[in-house]
């Protein structure tokens, strides 16, 4: 299946096809994410994302996939979907934003992409490296994962693993928040705000900040 660049079109075009019924909705796709910081000699050295997509994306998506027709998709199998969509992502900063000591942290291309397909869902996992390590100090690590123009809608994981902190100093605690409010906001009293709206906005757009996951880590 040949795949669009840039990826919010290629979503877009999925999403359309496999959703009519909600086609005119936001958001389109939907994503359930774990993320870990991952630290290297005392210092935050990339983030680690998991990403598990709705059942209805999930099956538009790997159509066609099935190469050698067991019925079943093999990591093989989705791996060029993997590499391909995960490069895309970087016209929306990977939906990720990180502050280490209050200063906000450039990405490296991702790395160790791979899909596998969990019971009727496909997730996505990467290495998101920062461009050089950072030193937290007593300070905070701060990260957010959200889609500016809120085509994808991204909700943490339940649980103590949605925020790991491997190789992380002793005493390092995380607190997750997450968004309180899961419906677009209204542009006027009454009037939904339009899918043309949805459509104008870009990765310089705020407007999905909103619904912004954020995960605040301090360590002693």
């Amino acid at each position: 299946m040949p795949i669009a660049a840039p990826l919010r079109r290629f979503l877009l075009a999925s999403a359309a096809l496999a959703l009519p019924t909600v086609a005119q909705a936001h958001p389109h796709v939907w994503v359930t994410a774990k993320a870990e910081v991952a630290y290297e000699g005392g210092r935050v050295a990339g983030i680690r994302h998991t990403w598990s997509f709705d059942a209805s994306y999930s099956a538009f998506v790997t159509q066609g996939l099935d190469t050698n027709g067991d019925g079943k998709l093999s990591p093989e199998e989705l791996q060029g979907l993997a590499t391909e969509n995960t490069a895309n992502l970087a016209e929306f900063a990977y939906f990720t934003k990180l502050k280490v000591a209050g200063r906000d942290q450039a990405f490296s291309d991702p790395r160790e992409a791979r899909m596998a397909m969990d019971g009727d869902r496909l997730t996505l996992s990467f290495l998101l490296p920062l461009k050089a390590p950072a030193v937290q100090g007593r300070g905070v690590a701060a990260l957010e994962v959200y889609d500016p123009t809120y085509f994808v809608s991204f909700s943490l994981a339940e649980g103590a693993d949605a925020v790991r902190l491997p190789g992380a100093a002793a005493g390092c605690t995380t607190t997750v928040t997450r968004p309180k409010n899961a419906e677009p906001a209204v542009a006027e009293a009454g009037k939904s705000m339009s899918e043309a709206m949805f459509e104008a906005l870009t990765s310089a757009s705020n407007y999905g900040e909103q619904f912004a996951n954020r995960a605040i880590v301090a360590c002693p």
